[in-house]
């Protein structure tokens, strides 16, 4: 496509609105997973997590025909994008485990549920791009600033209203119940409008329940070893 046409500029403010409209859950999942990291390290988190997201959705986008073939892959995704959700809602707040294994930690957890919620963008980015190549990596560029800002505003309601998290971890949980039921090795189970919104719902409640349930069984059982 060539570099100073109507259509290349079209295409591009489409792929930037995508990846803005897109990238809000991004956003709550990299804020998530930077809180737990010592205040000094969150940034770091926050750059390096965002550039790891970036690159593997980069490739992921040149290898998307391929990815649409593979029988399974959003179930896959759905199902670890659930855990991920359960994950970040229960993780507490830690500075006793070595700084360095935190931040790897953080990291790996923001490229792996970027990578498994990225899915949808990258089928709406790769549909807008229409296979070039350069208007991918400029798009996802032009969106990268939004995601840190978007993070990092994440990360600070989350320190003045920790209600922030379990909020972030249900949309996490309906953006995983939505990917399971698009599967289409089970799209059929869902065709009735009822069970398929049933099916986001209850998986919501299942994880935000589950969470909040586990968070507060540990809290006792912390407060009765710290009084033992």
């Amino acid at each position: 496509m060539e570099l100073l046409t109507v259509e290349f500029w079209t295409a591009l403010l489409s792929i930037v609105l995508i990846d803005l409209v897109l990238a809000g859950d991004n956003a709550i999942v990299i804020g998530l997973a930077a809180r737990n990291v010592p205040k000094a390290d969150q940034k770091k988190v926050i750059i390096w997590g965002t550039v790891g997201a970036i690159v593997v959705r980069v490739i992921m986008t040149l290898l998307v025909v391929q990815l649409l073939n593979i029988p399974g892959l959003r179930l896959a995704g759905g199902l670890a994008l659930i855990w991920i959700a359960y994950k970040l809602l229960i993780d507490e707040k830690s500075h006793d485990i070595k700084a360095g294994n935190r931040i790897w930690a953080a990291i790996r957890t923001i490229i792996i549920a970027d990578t498994m919620m990225g899915l949808d963008n990258v089928l709406a980015v790769a549909g807008a791009a229409h296979g070039d190549f350069l208007l991918v990596v400029i798009g996802l560029a032009v969106s990268v600033p939004i995601m840190v800002w978007g993070s990092t505003m994440i990360l600070k309601l989350t320190e003045r209203f920790p209600m922030v998290i379990t909020i972030g971890a249900a949309v996490l949980a309906w953006t995983a119940a939505k990917m399971i039921v698009e599967e289409p090795l089970i799209h059929d189970w869902f065709a009735s409008a009822w069970i398929k919104y049933g099916f986001e719902l209850f998986i919501i409640v299942a994880v935000v329940g589950l969470g909040t349930l586990m968070k507060r069984k540990r809290r006792v059982h912390l407060h009765h070893s710290t009084q033992s």
